[in-house]
This record gives structure tokens, sequence and C-alpha cells, in this order.
């Protein structure tokens, strides 16, 4: 690609081609952040809007490993000319990162009127591309910001393009989105979230309650599972669903699990010696490979048993790392950890997974239970599920059981362990320990009688 870079004059060429990327010809992100920067200072005496955007190709890797390298460099040669090509006489585009745009349109004054810019841009990109004696197609996805008050820096509105276009790829590919003001408070609330989440794991605020998990057919407690509760002293009572995400993505995930498990090793430890405690461990937990040394060093501190522990783990923190996640695996089971495949069903390559890794147990989703009396083809999921396990030798627990009419017809199938607000919901380790002291009663009761 010819590119024309400076008039004969040798410091304007050097400063041009430090502002220019190498491949594309197109301005690099010193050059896109200048740009941006200047706008900002004209536009200090009247901050009219203007819009920033970023756009990623969605997929590239696999397209970059499938055709190669070269070929790979020919496609955002292609991309850049086609972005090029799509910007008026006002506006700019630069490539930021390996396979990132990002656009600056001067005379875009609304969410609307960048949103349809944008999918314009989608439109044009989606378009095959040549590759040799092949052709190959991509999709992007685009995340705008608009600028609208002289307090927005270029870095600003640059994350809150990013922002954006992370809420872009997490819903799909080929999608825009434009930041805005309830994105915004969102977001403020997230960071809220996590600066007092961070507190609250270095205090040592955050607590484990139980939930019980029965034998089916006895209704004997044979174990409790973990949950982690979190109230604030200024947010209040905080939901997992809410605050585990943001520890996952934040990196405050190991840590606080850490806590948890300590403090509820500390609180089981004197449960009676037949009871297990499950505990889950996250995706990113199972990339780290001093995951398994945490959970032995936790153990050892409070004297727990390591055969009365269940490690927890989905599909989806599986497939994050298979070789990561199967030697922590092996590091906990070797010291007699059993380890359960909670949320079975609802990821993928199930059966597939079942067979690379030795589980000890495996949880029926709470999707498959819930509609059991009513859904013929949950039904024969959980029949099916229960015939390979017993085929595999292992254990099964269903779960989100809430009705007495679903464990009746879990029994009538041969499922034997059960979980869900019909035998208990999950409460504190004092709680946990009057209903212990209970059940143990009437267990004594009945043996008498």
């Amino acid at each position: 690609m010819q590119t024309t870079f400076g008039t004969g004059q040798p410091g304007r060429e050097n400063a041009d081609l430090a502002l220019t990327d190498p491949l594309t010809g197109l301005g690099n992100h010193r050059r896109f952040y200048d740009k941006v920067d200047r706008l900002i200072s004209d536009r200090a005496d009247d901050p009219a809007p203007f819009t920033v955007g970023i756009l990623d190709l969605d997929g590239f890797k696999p397209i970059n490993d499938l055709f190669g390298h070269k070929a790979g460099d020919d496609i955002l040669i292609q991309v850049a000319m086609r972005l090029r090509a799509s910007m008026d006489g006002y506006s700019t585009v630069c490539r930021i990162g390996a396979d990132e745009f990002a656009f600056l349109y001067p005379m875009v004054f609304s969410e609307e009127q960048a949103a349809e810019k944008s999918r314009m841009l989608i439109e044009i990109l989606s378009a095959p591309y040549d590759v040799g004696e092949r052709t190959a197609r991509l999709s992007a996805s685009v995340g705008c910001s608009l600028f609208y008050s002289g307090d927005e820096t270029t870095e600003i509105l640059i994350n809150k393009a990013e922002t954006a276009l992370y809420h872009a790829k997490r819903s799909g590919r080929g999608r825009v989105v434009v930041y805005t003001r309830e994105m915004e408070e969102a977001a403020k609330r997230v960071t809220r979230i996590e600066q007092a989440l961070r507190r609250a794991v270095s205090a040592g605020e955050v607590e484990p309650h139980f939930q019980p998990i029965v034998d089916l057919t006895s209704r004997r407690t044979i174990g409790f599972e973990t949950l982690a509760r979190w109230t604030d002293r200024d947010l209040g009572m905080v939901p997992p669903s809410v605050f585990i995400p943001i520890a996952e993505e934040r990196g405050i995930i190991g840590p606080l699990s850490q806590l948890v498990l300590r403090k509820a090793t500390e609180a089981a430890r004197n449960w009676p010696k037949d009871l297990f405690l499950s505990f889950n461990l996250s995706p990113s937990q199972l990339v780290d490979q001093n995951t398994g040394l945490h959970i032995l060093a936790i153990l050892d501190r409070t004297g727990f048993d390591p055969r009365r522990l269940e490690i927890e783990i989905t599909e989806t923190g599986l497939m994050t790392d298979p070789a990561s996640a199967e030697k922590i695996v092996e590091d906990l089971r070797r010291v007699g950890i059993r380890v359960s495949l909670d949320d079975f069903g609802t990821g993928q390559s199930s059966l597939g997974r079942l067979r690379e890794f030795h589980f000890d147990k495996l949880k029926i989703d709470r999707a498959f239970v819930s509609s059991i009396l009513e859904d013929r083809p949950s039904e024969h999921i959980i029949r099916a599920i229960l015939a390979m396990c017993e085929g595999l030798g292992m254990d099964v627990v269903a779960e989100g059981i809430e009705e007495e009419a679903q464990a009746d017809r879990l029994v009538q199938f041969g499922c034997a362990g059960g979980q869900g607000y019909l035998f208990g919901k999950p409460v504190d380790a004092d709680a946990t320990l009057g209903y212990l002291r209970d059940s143990y009663r009437g267990a004594l009761r009945a043996k008498a009688i």
C-alpha cells in the first residue's frame, strides 16, 4: 500500500511515521489520541457533542490461525481500506490494536446517529475478504461514546467506548452498544461494589452460609454446600449474583474464595464426621496453578479432613484451560478431596468432559428439576443422566428441589441425593449448628422409639 508521509522535510516525515500504523497506513493510537485531544480543545468554549468509537473484529484469531499470519495481515489491510473509504471529509479512522480500530466522528451528535453509523461500518466489513484463492468472512463489534462536556478527557471518552465495546461483545457478534448515562451509573455502581468488596475481603466480612444436601430416600442430611454471603455497612445485602461476577472480573475471587473456605472449614470441622462440605471453585481459579496449594494450606491450618471436602467445578471453568484444570483436579483428588461437576447439562460438550475428567459426583442443574413434573424432555434427560452416572460409578445430586412431588419423582427415577429449598435454605454457621442439633436429636429419638 502506497502512503505519502511527508513533503521532503525529514523532521515532519519522522513525526508522521511515529503516528502511522506501518501495516495499514492508517494512523496509530497516538494519532487517534492527538486528533481527539485537538477536537476537545477546539470545542472548549462551545462543547458541541461528537462521537468516538472502537471497532473490534470478531473471531479474527481463528482466521489468523486457519489462514496464517500473512493472510491475516492481508485481511487487516483490506479492513483498513474499507474503513478509510467509508469516512467522510471530517472523520478519522485509526488502527489502535492488533484487530482494533478507532474512529472519530466530529459531526455525529446523537446516540441514534452513532449507532446507525456503526451499523453501517459493520455492514461494510461483513462482505467476503480475498485470501489467495479462498475467501473469508468477518463480523465486528462496536462500542461508542459521545463527548458532552468540557470535563471529559480523551482517556475518559475512550474508556467509555471500551466499556460499551465490552457490553457489545458480551451480547453476541456484530453488535453495537453506545455508552449511555444509565451505563455510566451502572459502571459507577460496579466500581463502588468492587471497592467495598475489596475492603470487606480484607476485613474478613464475607461469610459462609450452608445449604443442606440430603439422602432423598431417608431425608437424612449427608452434607452442606458452602455459599458466600455479604452484607455491607453502606450497600446493605449484596446478592452473590452481583458480587461474585465482579469478584471474577476484577481479580478478587481468589482472596474471597480463600476467606470463605477458611471460615467454612473452621465451622464444619466440629460437625459430625460423616458430613461432607461442598465448595465451589470459579473458572479463574482453575487456571491458577496455586489454587490447589491454597486449598491444602487452608485445610492444614483449620484441621479439616480433606476426605470430607468436595470441590464443585462447572463445565465453563473446565473449558477455559482444560490442561490447567485437569492438573488442579488431580492434585486435589490425590489427597482425598472429591470433585463434583456442577450445573450439568447447561454447558457445552458435557459428555466429552465426563470422558476426559474423572469426577466423583455430578449435580443435575435446577433447570431440569424445576420442570420435571410437567416437561417430558426434562424427565427423559434426568433419567438418561442417572443411567449414565450409574454406568460411570458417579454419585448424583439433583439441585433446586422445592416441592415434595419433585423429590418423590426423583426417588422414583433412582436419584440418591437432593438439594433445594424443600430441605433448607442457606443459613449461617450458628443456624446450621442449630439445624444439626435438631436433626440429630430427632434421629436419636427415632432410634429410641
